[in-house]
């Protein structure tokens, strides 16, 4: 667990990283400290400054500086080349940055390196766009007046980002921001804050000017808080737990900034009896017990027809049984275990609870004895209630149920009965049915016969309690910017100055 510390620990106990600010690298105001486990270690590895309102003040007034400066006269071609040029750091030094998100959140190298490998691409898209924010010429209902529209930058950008992918998600966030011409400021995870300050050295060394992206870092909720509460800012954009998003919303709104949350989701996967049930139960492995269930999009409920149940449950089973866990940076592991103690405590505790509700263990159900520390074995739940906690509630962690269902409509309607609706995936032979069914979920995503795919021109997002606005594709460039629009009298008349023209 993260502890705080007023002393800086030496470079032979940990790495030591400060914060970036204005292009420089500055410890917290404070002088306080704080140090970050590696999840698999049991350890310290890093330590980082624990940031306070002063730091974020001066991190919102240099992001603010930057709008008036050097960046802000830039035109989109000249923002477009310096996030290209990020990208090709980025994959230059992906494998560096992959080595130091396995470190922070214990999650499989294999995945880190492809999801390392695969970020560059957000900010090949994005400098694509940067150049093409066009306005429109818009056909005036009056004679002597021409009008029109532009897209200007938003502004500042207050990011708030988790621990379970953090730079992925960074992207997400600052390549849209980028191409729109607004500047950053940057709070990631207490428990996984090193990548977003090794990124600030990819910008710097693109050529980025001082004060376009800025990085604090601090423990506990109350630096974020401040962040999302500042009111210099003019976009929050968070990623994490549908309760402090709901959090995050509420600062914001107190000055009115924009927000885009992408919160929780307790997603369903539904598989029909024509279905491939071997392609399927490998798409339920990849949706719940992939990145050891630390997902938003997890495909945490199994919806399955009665005729096929026990069959794809037994294949399911068989398969979670033989995963391999141990040391993320081996790449024979395939589950790495929770990112830190307090989620490791939430997802014991409520597999506790779904025992005493009377949920059947299938298989896993706790802890894994042999590894100890934060390991988790996959879990598969069945037996339970639509209504119980384990069914309704976002776990974040290996922990699959499973319900059976006997007619469409009936597993529509069960898909549906969640509060959330962030993704979803719809397991069938049938064409027909694989669109229908898709289309009749209440879900920002929805695969067909897969799971666990994104892209950076395919928009991401969710419903109802899962979050508000959307990231990726096109149209997420547009949530930077302002759209001005433009009167110009053709005549150079004057009118009558009391009535509306």
């Amino acid at each position: 667990m993260s502890t705080t510390t007023d002393a800086p620990v030496t470079a032979a106990e940990v790495a030591y990283y400060q914060m970036v600010i204005n292009g420089e690298r500055v410890e917290a105001h404070s002088g306080a400290r704080f140090d970050t486990l590696d999840p698999y270690a049991q350890k310290a590895w890093a330590s980082a400054p624990d940031a306070g309102a002063s730091d974020v003040d001066a991190a919102v007034a240099a992001a603010r500086a930057a709008l008036s400066g050097p960046w802000g006269a830039m035109t989109g071609f000249q923002r477009a080349v310096l996030m290209r040029r990020l990208g090709d750091l980025i994959a230059r030094d992906a494998d560096t940055l992959a080595v130091l998100e396995t470190r922070d959140s214990g999650k499989l190298l294999r995945e880190m390196s492809g999801q390392l490998s695969y970020i560059p691409q957000w900010f090949y898209y994005y400098s694509g766009l940067a150049d093409k924010l066009e306005g429109s010429a818009i056909p005036s209902d009056k004679p002597n007046f021409f009008a029109y529209t532009r897209h200007e930058p938003l502004g500042v950008v207050a990011a708030i980002v988790p621990w379970n992918s953090p730079l992925l998600l960074l992207a997400w966030k600052l390549a849209p921001a980028l191409a729109a011409g607004c500047t950053f400021v940057v709070k990631p995870s207490d428990h996984t804050p090193i990548t977003a300050i090794a990124l600030a050295a990819l910008v710097e060394e693109a050529g980025f000017p001082p004060g376009v992206f800025n990085v604090i870092t601090g423990y506990g909720p109350a630096t974020g808080q401040a962040l999302a509460a500042h009111p210099d800012v003019d976009k929050v954009a968070f990623t994490g737990s549908t309760t402090t998003g709901i959090s995050v919303a509420h600062a914001a709104a107190d000055h009115l900034s924009r927000v885009t949350l992408e919160l929780g989701g307790k997603s369903a996967q539904l598989v029909f009896p024509d279905a491939d049930i071997d392609a399927a139960a490998n798409g339920v492995i990849a949706g719940v017990f992939a990145a050891s269930g630390q997902t938003c999009m997890a495909g945490a409920r199994l919806l399955v027809h009665r005729s096929v149940h026990d069959e794809l449950v037994a294949k399911v089973v068989a398969r979670a049984e033989t995963i391999t866990l141990g040391n993320p940076a081996d790449p024979a592991t395939e589950m790495g275990p929770m990112a830190n103690a307090p989620q490791f405590e939430k997802v014991t505790g409520m597999l506790a609870a779904a025992r005493k509700e009377g949920a059947t263990i299938a298989t896993g159900g706790g802890p894994d004895s042999g590894l100890g520390g934060f390991f988790i074995r996959p879990t598969v739940l069945t037996g339970v209630a639509p209504t119980s906690e384990i069914v309704c509630e976002e776990v974040f962690g290996p922990v699959l149920t499973v319900l059976p269902f006997d007619t469409e409509d009936e597993a529509i309607a069960l898909a549906n009965a969640s509060r959330y609706g962030l993704a979803g995936s719809v397991w069938t032979k049938d064409i027909h049915r694989g669109h229908r069914v898709a289309h009749r979920l209440r879900a920002g995503t929805v695969w067909i016969n897969a799971y666990r795919t994104v892209g950076p021109n395919v928009p991401f997002g969710g419903l109802k309690y899962s979050g508000v606005g959307r990231e990726n594709g096109i149209d997420a460039v547009y949530e930077y910017t302002e759209t001005k629009s433009i009167w110009v009298e053709l005549t150079g008349d004057t009118r009558d100055p009391f009535t509306l023209g």
